[in-house]
């Protein structure tokens, strides 16, 4: 009997990482790295001084043409037509019964182009759809949808040095005036509608991005991320991705340490990080995961999301369940997501039972662990409504965890958990 085994993909940086050392793992089918030395390492200096993740396995689909964004709108649960150029938008894809195939940014990157980044897992699947309801729908749209995932790298600086660490990389951007914060205009020489390096860097907003150049190459540079902390991701060529991680990490090297919260240690302007860090970092910022707090058995509003779906728009595919699932807010069978708290060191981890006052199961964790940051459990967990009346459950209200056979108490508290210093 022969057994088959499908390769596993790696990105253009793949080679770096092994140089340094990482740990690999099998991620949406791609082989990435897990951690390079201590996950909570990682996930400190994120949090302390700025961490460089390559997100090269992330989908990228651009979407062109005179009716692009129609086409977006009627496949998409928000409004992408209110998009400004320059600017970005959390959204979803659902399907015919409001279950979440993925969720999305998108990025108007030109006047009829945007740029749709699905989940590394959901790639094809994302790309079929947008074929399907943008080129494919009755009656068509005059738009080009194109999967340039395998030509593109993703790389994220994350943290509160990121736009220091890109100074000496980024040396210039499109003035985009939507995309950018008001100021008093500067005298720079850099170009007719372009912005110096640093410029662009202060400038840009939050989910915000403009084409720029970075160690010589083109690349679009967005003031996003999933670490809650502030950042940026920039897309490029993969035949560029190993050359501007190079440039990126060798200034970094140059600039002074950050000094660390234990006296006499001190962290590194810039650190590697992997899979593990993001997932605490994410977590910590209460931005949830597809497969975790976000599947296609349950809709945008059983995830406590439902401010995405822009139902007052046209005609979109899911429009009429959604709307359905609307109207039955806080009813049996539905779900809300709730943010728990805990003390101790004892983590609840996903797929455990949430056990309400009575001691009966509501729900499940999607995701827990023991925060690196705040130093105590957190979790998210899809749960029963706390009624018909009120389905969101009162910041402080005391649940339960089933950890193993042992219950663990843990409180309803506001979501995100964490929240940077502005």
């Amino acid at each position: 009997m022969t057994t088959s085994t499908t390769a596993l993909r790696r990105t253009p940086l793949h080679e770096v990482h092994e140089r340094l050392g990482a740990s690999f793992t099998d991620f949406g089918g791609w082989d990435m790295p897990l951690r390079y030395a201590s996950d909570l390492a990682e996930h400190r200096a994120v949090r302390n001084a700025a961490g460089i993740f390559d997100l090269s396995h992330m989908g990228e689909v651009k979407v062109t043409g005179p009716d692009a964004a129609a086409a977006l709108d009627h496949a998409l649960i928000g409004e992408i037509s209110k998009v400004g150029l320059g600017r970005a938008r959390y959204t979803m894809i659902v399907d015919e019964e409001g279950g979440i195939i993925d969720d999305l940014i998108v990025y108007h990157v030109g006047e009829q182009e945007y740029l749709v980044v699905p989940n590394a897992g959901n790639r094809e699947r994302v790309a079929e759809e947008l074929v399907r309801r943008c080129a494919g729908a009755a009656p068509s749209f005059d738009v080009r949808v194109q999967d340039v995932s395998l030509e593109t790298a993703l790389i994220a600086v994350q943290g509160p040095r990121a736009e220091e660490v890109l100074r000496g990389v980024v040396t210039s951007g499109a003035g985009i005036q939507a995309a950018l914060r008001p100021e008093e205009p500067a005298d720079e020489d850099c170009g007719a509608d372009v912005l110096c390096g640093p410029t662009i860097l202060r400038r840009l907003r939050y989910y915000a991005a403009v084409r720029a150049t970075a160690a010589g190459h083109s690349v679009l540079l967005a003031r996003t991320g999933y670490t809650g902390e502030d950042g940026f991701e920039l897309f490029c060529e993969a035949e560029a991705a190993e050359d501007l991680w190079s440039v990126i990490t060798d200034h970094a090297a140059t600039l002074a340490p950050t000094p660390a919260a234990q006296e006499g240690e001190t962290l590194a302007a810039l650190t590697p990080c992997g899979l593990a860090a993001r997932d605490s970092l994410r977590l910590e910022a209460g931005i949830p995961l597809y497969g975790h707090e976000l599947t296609e058995e349950i809709t945008p509003f059983d995830a406590s999301l439902g401010a995405v779906v822009k139902l007052a728009k046209s005609e979109f595919v899911g429009r009429q369940a959604l709307a359905a699932r609307a109207e039955r807010e806080g009813q049996p069978g539905t779900k809300v997501l709730v943010a728990l708290a805990g003390e101790g060191r004892r983590a609840a981890r996903a797929g455990c039972t949430v056990l309400g006052s009575d001691g009966q199961a509501i729900g499940s964790v999607t995701s827990g662990l023991l925060s690196p940051t705040l130093g105590h459990p957190i979790a998210l967990a899809l749960v029963a409504p706390a009624s018909l009346e009120e389905p969101a459950w009162a910041p402080g209200t005391e649940l339960a965890v089933d950890v193993r056979g042992k219950q663990l108490a843990m409180r309803v508290v506001a979501s995100p958990f964490y929240k940077r210093s502005r």
